[in-house]
C-alpha cells in the first residue's frame, strides 16, 4: 500500500472507494483526487486528508490512476491525460460501457488498462466489483485492482466479454431491488398497513433472504419452496406473478440494460 493511487472525477462511488481504502490501510497521504468543482476538491480534502491535484498533476505523479468519470465525459479526460501519463502507469476505468480498448488506443503503446464495473453498494462496503483486464494488464494490475476495490466489497474476475451482461446484473442490479421494495411498499400501503410499517416488514425481509442466498448454499429456487406451502398464500402470489409475466420482463429488462451498455461502448451516448 505504499503506492500513490489518484481518483479522477470522484463523485459519490469515488470518495466510497477512497473512505473504504482508508480504512482499510492505504495513508490519506497517499491518495490524490480531482474533481471538477474546487470547492467538491476541498471537501474531499477536509473530510478524508487526500490531496487535490488536477487531472494532468495525478497523471504525472500517481502509480495507478482510477478513472471514475461519466462515460460521455471519458474521451474529453483522455484526451487531457495522454500527453501525461508513462506507458507504465496502471490506469483502471469505473465507465459502464467503455471497452479496454476505447484507452488503450487513447494511451502510450503498453499502458496496462483495467476494466472495472462497481455498484453503489460500495457506500455501505457491500459492493460487487468485477473487473477485467485489458491487452497489457498483467495478473500483478489485476490483483491492484481488486485490493483496492476489495475494500469496499467483494471482487470478481471475468473476461471483458462478459463486462456486459455483468453491468445489467450486478452494475444497474441494485436499482432493480429498490425498485420492487418500492413496489412491495405500495402493495403494503393498498393492504392498509402504514407507510413506515410496511417498508421496515420488506427491508428485514429482504436483508434476511440475502443473507440465506448468501450464507445457507441453497439454490434459490429451494429457499423458495420451503415458503411455498401446498394452496398457501405464497403459491398465490406467485401464480400472479408469473401470469403478470414478472419472470419475462425481468429477463427483458437485463437484456435492455446490456444492450444499453453496448451502446455506451459504440458511442452512442
Amino acid at each position: 500500500m505504499t503506492q500513490k493511487v489518484a481518483v479522477l472525477g470522484t463523485g459519490k462511488i469515488g470518495e466510497a472507494l477512497l473512505s473504504g481504502m482508508i480504512r482499510a490501510g492505504w495513508a490519506p497521504s497517499d491518495l490524490l483526487v480531482t474533481a471538477r468543482r474546487p470547492e467538491r476538491a476541498r471537501e474531499l480534502q477536509e473530510r478524508h486528508g487526500v490531496t487535490p491535484v488536477t487531472n494532468p498533476e495525478a497523471a504525472k505523479t500517481a502509480d495507478t490512476l482510477i478513472l471514475t468519470v461519466k462515460p460521455q465525459d471519458m474521451g474529453t479526460l483522455l484526451d487531457e491525460l495522454a500527453p501525461h501519463i508513462p506507458a507504465d502507469r496502471l490506469v483502471i476505468s469505473g465507465a459502464a460501457g467503455i471497452p479496454t480498448s476505447f484507452f488503450e488506443e487513447r494511451l502510450s503503446t503498453g499502458t496496462p488498462v483495467v476494466r472495472v464495473m462497481t455498484n453503489t453498494p460500495a457506500l455501505v462496503d457491500e459492493a460487487m466489483s468485477v473487473i477485467s483486464a485489458g491487452s497489457h494488464a498483467t495478473a500483478d494490475h489485476l490483483a491492484t485492482a481488486e485490493e483496492i476495490f476489495g475494500a469496499v466489497g467483494k471482487t470478481l474476475r471475468v473476461p471483458e466479454s462478459q463486462q456486459d451482461a455483468c453491468t445489467a446484473l450486478s452494475g444497474s442490479g441494485p436499482a432493480y431491488f429498490f425498485y420492487l421494495v418500492e413496489a412491495m411498499t405500495d402493495a403494503g400501503i393498498l393492504l392498509g398497513l402504514p407507510r413506515d410499517k410496511a417498508h421496515d416488514l420488506i427491508v428485514q425481509s429482504a436483508i434476511g433472504a440475502a443473507v440465506m442466498l448468501r450464507d445457507s448454499g441453497e439454490h434459490p429456487v429451494k429457499l423458495r419452496e420451503n415458503v411455498t406451502s401446498p394452496a398457501g398464500t405464497t403459491i398465490n402470489a406467485i401464480r400472479e406473478l408469473e401470469n403478470h409475466g414478472v419472470r419475462a420482463a425481468l429477463i427483458a429488462a437485463l437484456e435492455a440494460a446490456r444492450d444499453r451498455s453496448r451502446e455506451l461502448a459504440s458511442g452512442n451516448n
